[in-house]
């Protein structure tokens, strides 16, 4: 096909100084357009300028015959920067919104700058370069604009609620500039690139960086921003490492219950299973006909009342309830025994004095949501406590993007946007000390699909989603939950774009329900994280769903015309590929597994099931050429001290010791890093390594005493691999010899976890061998023996130089990535440390299985508790600071004899 071309059109890129923004700007000057290459020049936390960078690109261009010119204004003077293209070249045809900034912290620790800095470069930036090109894009019936989400914004990211709001507002941002847009010619998508950056080379290994290079992401764009390019417009498209795919947003059918006094929290509890069913789902761009849902929930019989809730004893907080849905909220609240704070910058009294006049508790605070601090004290000084936020409080603005200005914008980004986020910080440090919290955020159907006239809030709006699903993956381990509503209601708000007979229709209580069986206890598991649209009786569960997508081969360099020819393989929501990514990781999967896609033809989707199971058939039988290890005393000290080993110990920490000795679970190390025969690729579909799970771990002593010194091999076998239907089960078994005797001196088997790895018709259930499979159950009374030992925070920095270096272990940046705030221990360190503490208690043991049922953090206390039955020792681990099992289903078979040992 012939090459797509930009000869004379002129496009802005920010943030063009290096990365993603800098492999924009030379390909559009190498396809013949004039380039505005826009970099402010700071770090990428958004601190100091140059306009080195710049300049280096601008020269980089001109160099080979573009044109090009640089521009050093931040994109908050987004005027400034598309004036730098009419000034210099007469016209822009296209805007790429790539300048991004990270300002990564935990919300406990988050600073109203860092959340401030974070939404004023991506969120108002945005807004102010489209706004300065809007009127000549209008004009000239010619546009075409790229708006930058992330997979943190589609899916939210622990520690970056600020980044996560910010890049999600883009997608509410993009489908409202495209419904505006699309009679003048104007396409307006959303990208959330995976690509190598400044931003991201703190984050991600070398290997993986090699295939995320920027170059994959721009063929994408190129195809979307040509003038060939006539109706792709509101989109979403997750690329990077040489796979695209499209997301859309799936709604499920939904609970349908009558409207009236039957609709309570409990009968929508009762139908929580319908909420969310998928089995009928729908494919909006917008708002549902709430009009006939109303006609046929006023048919429907009295709903089944399910459960009653109670809610005496906490504290709920309302924002904006002097009306409309907030007193919705608060009377039902109050009817349930929650003691209720009533916020309402206008009037919050006559809500407070309706409740208490019904029996009930309340208090009023007449504060604007943006002062979250004075909002969450009126609840401590009343109350003492805070237990459920809904965050309601909101304005309307609206006006045609070309008739938007600066106040319009702020307003409403400050009142929906800012003021979610400031309550919800305050009263944060409370909800985490009382390892208790309800949230229930508002977005919209404007910010999900996007509508005429409403950009601001459209991207308030689904910032506020962004931040929702980022807070809940940082409030689950304490109990805070975090839920967000798109209602739909007739209000004073809502009455300027409503008309009236519909906003007598639809009214407050038919979504309060909801919102208090939200923040309930009864809420079935996944019980955070998700979004719910709501009203006139109709409850449905919304999420995403992603295309089964496009992968080229990584060792062949893309092109846009690649692109084009493969576009509607890219696009294809029905060919039975398409599937439904809920956090990072899933995010992630398809380009991962497409990094072993060459143009050899290795497939990293697999083979057929029949290929699958005959490869895993060959597998079984391959033999391997064994992998040496050899150590010392220093490696067996250096283990020893990994899992805890106290210097007054000398047995385990000095050589010279008469009792010097390796502990039992050394035997896990030898084998560590052995080659298999096997690829892991051959043997399980679209395996990726970051959906691997170390799942159980057997170890059998096969030498007594283990030797403090040897050269040893390890040879491993493949077991079995386990079809679970979306996941696989992968056994190996490595038997480890001593080189120079040729005796057995261990035998470890190691479950693998993998997600997304099933589905290939492989056995179900996997084979019964003895004590490599054995499942241990506590018995019912207390523990016959108990220790409890706190790890240091040094310890898994310690416990990898025994060759375990995954950066997960060890790099905060690395860790964040895998949803951890700080890198987690090794599991078999806290495996090595239980098992020294069945050692210590009851001397030596043949063989020891566990099987891992959580994580530790370094300086978290461990406390393994014991029951000796015959000649076995059943045991678990608990993290104490959780009362979480980190070991679970454990047990040792003790040697003949066994002692307590001396250490």
């Amino acid at each position: 096909m012939a090459e797509l071309r930009f000869d004379g059109q002129t496009v802005v890129v920010t943030g063009a100084g290096g990365g993603l923004g800098k492999a924009y700007a030379l390909f559009f000057a190498s396809r013949g357009a004039n380039v505005v290459v826009n970099d402010l020049g700071g770090s990428f936390k958004g601190e100091g300028n140059s306009s080195k960078a710049a300049d280096v690109v601008v020269d980089e261009i001109r160099a080979t015959g573009g044109k090009a010119v640089a521009n050093y204004d931040s994109v908050e003077n987004g005027e400034n920067i598309i004036e730098t293209a009419i000034k210099e070249f007469g016209r822009i045809d296209i805007l790429l919104n790539n300048a991004g900034i990270l300002r990564d912290v935990s919300f406990k620790n988050m600073t109203d700058a860092d959340w401030d800095l974070i939404i004023k470069v991506h969120v108002k930036g945005s807004y102010k370069c489209a706004r300065a090109a809007w009127p000549h894009f209008r004009k000239q019936k010619y546009g075409r604009v790229i708006n930058t989400a992330s997979s943190a914004g589609l899916f939210g990211s622990f520690g970056q609620c600020n980044y996560s709001a910010a890049k999600l507002s883009q997608v509410g941002f993009t489908e409202t500039l495209a419904k505006e847009g699309y009679k003048y010619n104007i396409i307006c998508n959303v990208i959330a690139p995976i690509a190598a950056s400044r931003m991201t080379q703190t984050v991600m290994p070398p290997d993986i960086l090699e295939n995320l290079k920027p170059d994959w992401v721009v063929p994408l764009v190129a195809v979307l921003v040509h003038p060939s390019n006539k109706n792709e417009t509101g989109s979403i498209f997750e690329v990077g490492g040489g796979h695209i795919a499209k997301l859309r947003w799936e709604r499920a059918k939904g609970a349908l219950l009558k409207t009236g006094p039957s609709l309570t929290p409990g009968a929508v509890l009762k139908r929580w299973k319908d909420v969310n069913d998928f089995s009928e789902p729908s494919y909006p761009t917008g708002v549902a006909d709430f009009l006939t849902l109303l006609e046929e929930a006023q048919k429907l019989g009295d709903n089944d009342p399910g459960e009653p809730l109670d809610f005496t004893g906490r504290v709920a907080l309302i924002t904006g309830a002097g009306g409309g849905l907030g007193r919705s909220y608060a009377l039902l609240f109050a009817k349930y025994g929650a003691s209720v704070v009533v916020n309402d910058l206008v009037n919050p009294d006559d809500v407070v004095r309706e409740i208490k006049q019904n029996g009930g508790k309340a208090v009023g605070n007449k504060a604007s949501a943006e002062d979250g601090d004075a909002v969450v004290k009126a609840a401590i000084d009343a109350y003492g406590r805070i237990d459920i936020i809904i965050n309601n409080a909101g304005i309307l603005r609206d006006k045609a993007f070309t008739n938007m200005d600066d106040k319009l914008w702020d307003q409403v980004i400050a009142v929906h946007l800012r003021g979610t986020y400031k309550v919800t910080k305050a009263a944060w440090p409370y909800m985490l000390k009382q390892k208790y919290g309800r949230i229930v955020n508002t977005t919209s159907t404007s910010g999900i699909y996007g509508n005429f006239g409403q950009a601001n809030y459209a991207a308030a709006k689904l910032g506020i989603l962004g931040f929702s699903r980022a807070l809940a993956r940082e409030g689950a381990k304490y109990n805070i939950y975090v839920n967000t509503i798109a209602p739909n209601a007739g209000t004073n708000m809502t009455r300027s774009i409503m008309p009236e007979e519909m906003v007598q229709a639809f009214k407050p209580e038919q979504v309060a329900p909801m919102v208090v069986a939200l923040s309930s206890d009864k809420v079935p598991k996944p019980p955070t994280g998700l979004l719910f649209e709501v009203g006139s009786g109709w409850h449905a569960r919304t999420r995403w769903q992603r295309s089964g997508g496009h992968g080229f081969p990584v060792d062949v360099k893309l092109t846009p015309e690649d692109v084009v020819k493969a576009w509607s393989t890219i696009v294809n929501f029905d060919d039975g590929r398409a599937d439904h990514p809920e956090d990072g990781q899933d995010g992630l999967k398809s380009i991962m597994n497409n990094m072993q896609n060459r143009s050899g033809g290795s497939k990293a989707a697999g083979g057929s099931s029949q290929e699958i199971l005959e490869n895993i058939e060959k597998a079984k039988k391959l033999n391997s050429e064994g992998s040496k290890f050899k150590y010392d005393d220093k490696d067996i000290i250096l283990y020893n001290l990994g899992i805890g080993a106290k210097r007054t110990q000398l047995p385990l920490v000095y050589e010279n010791s008469d009792s010097f000795q390796a502990l039992p679970t050394f035997g896990v190390v030898p084998y560590f890093g052995a080659e298999t025969p096997w690829n892991v690729d051959d043997i399980l579909p679209n395996f990726n390594p970051m959906m691997l799970l170390h799942g159980e771990q057997y170890l059998e002593i096969r030498k007594f005493p283990i030797p403090t010194a040897a050269t040893l091999v390890s040879y491993p076998k493949l077991v079995e691999v386990v079809d679970k239907g979306k996941s696989a089960i992968m056994v190996s078994g490595t038997t480890t010899k001593n080189a120079a005797t040729g005796e057995d001196v261990f035998y470890n088997e190691s479950s693998a976890f993998i997600r997304g790895s099933g589905g290939f018709g492989g056995p179900s259930k996997g084979t019964d061998r003895g004590a490599a499979t054995a499942v241990h159950q506590p018995p019912k009374r207390q523990p016959d023996a108990v220790i409890e030992e706190a790890t240091t925070e040094e310890q898994a920095a310690l416990y990898r130089l025994n060759g375990d270096r995954n950066p997960l272990h060890v790099d905060p940046e690395f860790s964040k990535m895998g949803g951890f705030k700080i890198p987690i221990l090794h599991g078999l360190c806290f495996f090595g440390i239980s098992g020294k503490h069945v050692y210590q208690t009851y001397g030596p043991f043949k063989n020891i299985k566990v099987r891992f049922a959580g994580t530790v953090l370094p300086g978290q206390k461990l406390r393994t508790e014991m029951w000796k039955e015959g000649n076995k020792v059943i045991f678990q681990t608990i993290v104490v600071e959780t009362g979480k099992p980190c070991i679970a289903g454990a047990g040792a078979e003790l040697m003949g004899n066994s002692k307590p040992a001396k250490l």
